[in-house]
């Protein structure tokens, strides 16, 4: 890939390089990040109690979506503003940086006022216009990949973002669509291993989106640390069956505990193979 000239792995020199990202107290690339949250921001209860939920596992990360991009137009497209500043309120008491998704140009500058990390969703990925307007904040920028994106198409697109100035860029493999129909997508670990040799960015997997179903997500989840990714991102609902968006693949709290825990001996095991 000769195109990418600001995301390769190897800079000018011919040398390997890896890029961390520092957000708070936390360096993505070095530390492992654990992204946990609800789909959509709903109520101020909703949220204090899945931030203080992700915080008591062990997660490093809040997310949150004030503004949903839905299939539909009737179902449920987030609380907005409001949503905002209620993620933000429930990443401070329980001391988390937060990151939600910026859909639209003219509200880059007003998410990026309450968010630590802006989220670019897979339906977003090839928005031109999105991707330079984010590139010219210094905010980190976490890059999902698209439904139907080629590995090559992602990667571009992060060089978009970067060419603007802002080299904060992690990649986000949340599953591809393909002709299964028993997961909500299909989750190319393989992607995961190849952006990680092509290029310096921090990788991180979203194992909800990726397969959509709850019994999958564990599974999923410890396959992605094993393809050498450096985070994961997972929704988590205080009462999943009352969620108003994404029920069917969002853990309980209790669900997200063992899961960390897992996540924590799989990350050691990995790193014991490394040395």
């Amino acid at each position: 890939m000769k195109n990418l000239k600001l995301a390769n792995k190897l800079d000018e020199q011919g040398k390997k390089r890896e890029t961390e990202i520092k957000v708070k107290d936390l360096v993505i690339g070095r530390d492992f990040l654990i992204i946990g949250g609800p789909c959509s921001v709903e109520s101020e209860e909703q949220i204090m109690d899945a931030a203080l939920g992700v915080k008591l596992a062990g997660g490093n990360m809040l997310r949150g979506g004030a503004y949903k991009p839905r299939t539909s137009p009737y179902a449920f497209q987030g609380l907005g503003r409001e949503g905002l500043e209620l993620l933000y309120k429930a990443g401070r008491e329980v001391g988390l940086p937060i990151i939600t998704e910026v859909m639209d140009t003219r509200d880059v500058a007003m998410v990026s006022q309450y968010s630590d990390v802006l989220q670019i969703g897979a339906r977003n990925m090839q928005n031109f216009s999105l991707l330079v307007e984010v590139g010219r904040t210094n905010k980190p920028v976490l890059l999902k990949r698209g439904l139907n994106a080629t590995i090559e198409e992602w990667l571009n697109c992060a060089e978009y973002i970067m060419n603007e100035g802002n080299e904060k860029v992690i990649l986000c493999e949340r599953g591809i669509r393909t002709m299964e129909n028993y997961t909500r997508n299909t989750l190319d670990l393989s992607a995961v291993a190849a952006a990680k040799t092509l290029t310096h960015l921090p990788v991180v997997v979203d194992p909800s989106h990726a397969t959509g179903r709850i019994e999958l997500i564990h599974p999923m989840t410890l396959s992605a640390i094993m393809a050498g990714c450096d985070g994961l991102e997972i929704e988590v609902h205080p009462n999943p069956s009352k969620a108003l968006s994404d029920s069917e693949q969002q853990l309980t709290i209790e669900q997200f505990h063992l899961l960390v825990k897992d996540i924590g001996k799989t990350v050691e095991f990995r790193n014991s193979l490394e040395k």
